[in-house]
């Protein structure tokens, strides 16, 4: 009764703020959802105590008994990167591989030694000295675009094809170089016996990355030809369902990423499932199916990130810091985007216009809380989650409800040359 009580509770709260923002703020609905759970949570620390004190209480009570980390790396991730991914054109990730790889492996982990190395040094200005390990965990656990923010928000941009589609592979596949980032971070920031050397961490990654693309494409191919066979919707709605919830207990079981193996398995189910093993009463059904699965998830997943202002004991105490840690994360943003184009993509041609919107549209969210809750307590903890709500924040409500107007701004009346160029071949390519 205990889960059927929370669960029951976050739905209707998701109802009530759904309606009240689309009544009254009209924002993009996760970023209304999300606002109006902080203003509520602001609320309840300053007036909870004293006007309802046993309603607070309860609300402490609930969202401490929520395992944020476990219920959105191990479940609503993937049923989110499924149902995102599922919509996503392969054709389109395929012409644009090479970028995407890129920015979804090295400048991640250019990113989180570039905020590592910053936040070490400025630190100290705003009278605190963080060592440098807990810096770089930092870095590893912020520099990854949110999937899900991303393409939540992406869907009413309204950003030109090849920018969001750029900015949607990279977040889609930067999970998994992340997580493990992370894990091997905060093994040695926490296991002084750890050894980190180039073999084991590489050997980690493969199996992480690799064997989760193995079980992906399992899933996905093994899905298609089994709803080909029967093209019924009911039992194919199951059949994806199945995917996502026994999949991630097959990637748990093995050890591998769950979230790539999601990636994998819904472009193969929303591209070569949808052409070869789908009518369109099928497609239509099992599209209209996930995608109130993704709205109901998204709702979710923002009402949480509200709420998590209760779990944050003095979000003012280090204001300054966040402050500063938004610009430092910005410009490792643009650091690592600018550097892989301007070298390692120099084939590639890029307008600044393009470069802008790719640094703007870099949005962080819960995949950045989430990991930072993961970490054992310790006397870093609280300040590295009070800096990263800091920086989700601003990530969201500011760069999420502007990325769309800076898009508009700054591509609007570009006459770049390389500009042309990129939309030219990007077009040319997609026609073959």
């Amino acid at each position: 009764m205990e889960l059927y009580y929370s669960f029951s509770v976050l739905i209707v709260l998701a109802a009530l703020f759904s309606y009240a923002n689309l009544r009254f703020l009209k924002l993009p609905g996760t970023i209304g959802i999300m606002i109006i759970a902080m203003l509520v949570s602001i609320a309840i620390r300053l007036l909870g105590d004293s006007y309802f004190p046993d309603d607070t209480k309860d609300m402490f009570q609930l969202f401490n008994s929520l395992d944020f980390n476990e219920i959105l790396m191990g479940a609503m991730l993937n049923f989110l990167l499924f149902a995102g991914a599922m919509h996503v054109n392969i054709l389109d990730l395929k012409n644009l591989r090479w970028t995407i790889a890129t920015y979804a492996t090295i400048s991640v982990v250019l990113s989180a030694f570039i905020i590592s190395v910053i936040l070490y040094y400025i630190a100290p200005y705003f009278g605190i000295q963080i060592p440098y390990i807990y810096c770089l965990l930092f870095g590893t656990l912020i520099s990854p675009t949110d999937p899900i923010v991303v393409l939540g928000i992406l869907k009413q941009a309204k950003v030109p094809k090849i920018i969001e589609t750029k900015i949607t592979g990279e977040s889609l596949f930067n999970d998994g170089v992340a997580v493990v980032m992370f894990a091997v971070v905060l093994q040695i920031a926490t296991n002084p016996s750890f050894d980190a050397d180039f073999s084991s961490v590489s050997k980690l990654f493969l199996m992480e990355a690799g064997g989760g693309i193995l079980l992906g494409l399992l899933l996905g191919f093994t899905a298609s030809n089994s709803m080909k066979k029967i093209d019924d919707y009911k039992v194919s709605a199951l059949i994806t369902l199945s995917i996502v919830m026994g999949g991630f207990l097959i990637a748990k079981e093995l050890h591998i990423s769950s979230p790539l193996a999601m990636v994998i398995a819904g472009l193969i189910i929303g591209n070569y499932g949808k052409k070869f093993a789908m009518s369109k009463t099928t497609q239509d059904y099992l599209n209209k199916f996930w995608e109130l699965i993704d709205e109901v998830m998204n709702a979710i997943l923002f009402l949480f990130i509200g709420f998590e202002l209760l779990l944050i004991e003095d979000l003012m105490d280090q204001i300054l810091l966040g402050i500063a840690t938004i610009f430092i994360v910005l410009l490792s943003r643009t650091l690592s985007i600018v550097i892989p184009a301007r070298t390692i993509l120099r084939k590639n041609t890029f307008s600044k216009g393009s470069l802008i919107v790719l640094v703007w549209g870099g949005i962080r969210g819960g995949v950045s809380i989430a990991l930072v809750l993961s970490m054992p307590n310790s006397e870093w903890k609280d300040l590295l989650l009070e800096i990263t709500y800091i920086v989700v924040l601003f990530s969201i409500v500011i760069q999420g409800l502007t990325v769309g107007k800076v898009a508009h701004r700054v591509l609007k009346d570009e006459s770049d040359e390389a500009n042309k160029e990129e939309m030219e071949d990007y077009l040319n390519s997609s026609k073959l």
